[in-house]
């Protein structure tokens, strides 16, 4: 059976009807059924109707992992809205950037977030497509909060949420979701509701998510990860969602105990800080029943300790990117040998090829450039045609830019990238962009970024930096006006002061040279 008809709202109406008072998500002491949640996405929806949305119109949300964010994003989908999560670490210039990109027409947002108030971060920020500014949670100053946002819906109709609906299909956009490219421009995946749902509920099955789960959410909704593989995976079974805003690991342990956790996803340094973590022998484990991780290398000892210490009865590693989801995840019953060196085989629709620099396919075992096609892979970037047009060929192959090979089993390992991309922390970093934020500071005349591996964090960034004529900063300065600026897994951990950047004889900077330097 296909599911590259349905939509996320049908998911929920689905979902609501099989398991109307099983908890679909749980915040502290707030439950909320699966009949519930899909009033509150209804409300939400008839609100955003009241507020102008038209279908297709692009609304963003900048929250972290909150209980408002998955019913206001259905509230979006099921007006026909086109969801844009941004990234919580972001700052102003950046989120700006993007909104003014997609030509966001609202904003869902909260203030007092580990101390940041992020309407005051794009207050000075030109936007002229934002109409409006709905605060889930903090106090609003001047903006509306989301009661009273609310409670503008009622002058909608039911009829014409339906009418939406009836007009809502699978080949509707549901999602733009920007992710930064070797330009430092970042760009906008689209991604519509049939292929969302297919490639999940193919991702769902195969890690055997069910309906008596308790899904702790520590990946954060604004990636793939967290709000596709995470609270739209829980619709797809009948999970209950557990959204977790801050990683901390004792914290995490004490839910795990007292909230029942069963299914717990993560990047390899959250199960490392489990695992080092003073507790760990003081808490029950006993819930747990599967882990996902990837995104970064994995030592087997790791895949040991999450079985044989954490208990897991399931643990997979898996192979996407944001330009299509999911790729490969490894099976049910893989060794630890194929779960920690490897990412798996491709679901099901999904064909992968190893190619060589023609293009040719190469032999089992040997690496090459991993290209993709099926169901899952993008629309395309958002008003972006010439790098849609690069990264996708006329026969619907992606070039994922990463390096790697296959066995003869169909088991995908990645390697290394084509392009710059390192992994800070479980996100993609990509210098060029944070070259092009460092170059706004009066005092940088030139830099570039490397990288080095890192015991705690995988890969750390590296910059090389040119002052201007007279400039005297301390490294320490740049460092702090970087964390100012940027997203903190984007801040290089270290800064060396440069005289000039080695570069050929087309301009181009020799990056080896530098990674080269102490």
């Amino acid at each position: 059976m296909t599911d590259l008809g349905r939509t996320l709202p049908e998911v929920l109406a689905s979902a609501a009807r099989r398991w109307p008072e099983r908890v679909a998500v749980q915040e502290q002491d707030l439950a909320i059924p699966f009949s519930e949640l899909e009033n509150r996405a209804k409300n939400a929806a008839r609100a955003l109707i009241a507020a102008g949305l038209q279908p297709g119109e692009r609304f963003a949300i900048w929250a972290p992992n909150i209980h408002e964010w998955i019913w206001v994003a259905l509230g979006g989908h099921m007006a026909g809205g086109v969801l844009v999560p941004l990234n919580t670490r972001y700052k102003g210039i950046e989120a700006s950037d993007i909104l003014r990109r997609a030509n966001c027409r609202l904003l869902f947002t909260v203030s007092g977030f580990l101390g940041c108030d992020y309407p005051t971060l794009i207050k000075d920020e030109s936007l002229p497509e934002l109409q409006q500014i709905i605060l889930m949670r903090g106090e609003p100053g001047p903006h509306k909060r989301l009661a009273d946002f609310l409670e503008s819906g009622r002058e909608v109709e039911p009829v014409q949420l339906e009418r939406r609906l009836e007009i809502l299909t699978g080949d509707c956009l549901s999602d733009i979701m920007y992710t930064s490219g070797t330009t430092g421009q970042p760009k906008g995946v689209m991604s519509n509701h049939g292929q969302v749902v297919e490639i999940f509920d193919g991702w769902s099955r195969a890690v055997g998510l069910n309906a008596n789960d308790r899904y702790l959410i520590v990946n954060p909704f604004f990636h793939t990860f967290g709000y596709k593989a995470g609270w739209l995976a829980c619709l797809l079974r009948g999970a209950t969602a557990l959204p977790h805003a801050v990683f901390e690991a004792g914290s995490v342990l004490e839910l795990i105990a007292s909230q029942g956790i069963s299914m717990l996803p993560g990047p390899p340094t959250l199960f490392q800080s489990l695992l080092q973590h003073e507790q760990l022998r003081e808490t029950d484990l006993s819930s747990l029943r599967c882990a996902v991780t990837g995104a970064a290398s994995v030592p087997e000892q790791l895949v040991r300790d999450m079985k044989n210490v954490l208990g897991f009865d399931d643990v997979f590693t898996g192979y996407g990117l944001t330009e299509c989801g999911v790729v490969s995840i490894c099976r049910k019953g893989d060794d630890f040998d194929t779960i920690a060196n490897t990412a798996g085989r491709a679901l099901p629709g999904v064909d992968v090829r190893v190619v060589d620099d023609q293009r040719q396919a190469v032999p089992a075992g040997q690496p090459g450039r991993i290209l993709v096609r099926g169901h899952h892979v993008m629309q395309g970037y958002f008003n972006d045609p010439e790098s849609t047009a690069r990264a996708i060929d006329a026969e619907g192959w992606l070039d994922t830019g990463d390096i790697g090979w296959r066995d003869a089993r169909g088991y995908i390992k990645v390697t290394d990238r084509a392009s710059d991309m390192y992994i800070c922390g479980g996100f993609n970093c990509y210098p060029a962009e944070i070259e092009n934020i460092l170059l706004q500071h009066p005092s940088i005349r030139d830099v570039a970024i490397t990288h080095r591996p890192d015991e705690r964090l995988g890969e750390v960034g590296h910059a090389f930096v040119v002052l201007a004529p007279d400039a005297l900063p301390e490294v320490n300065d740049l460092i702090d006006w970087a964390r100012a600026n940027m997203a903190n897994y984007k801040v290089p951990r270290q800064i060396s002061i440069v005289s000039e950047l080695p570069r050929n004889a087309s301009g181009k900077v020799q990056k080896f040279k530098l990674a080269s330097e102490p």
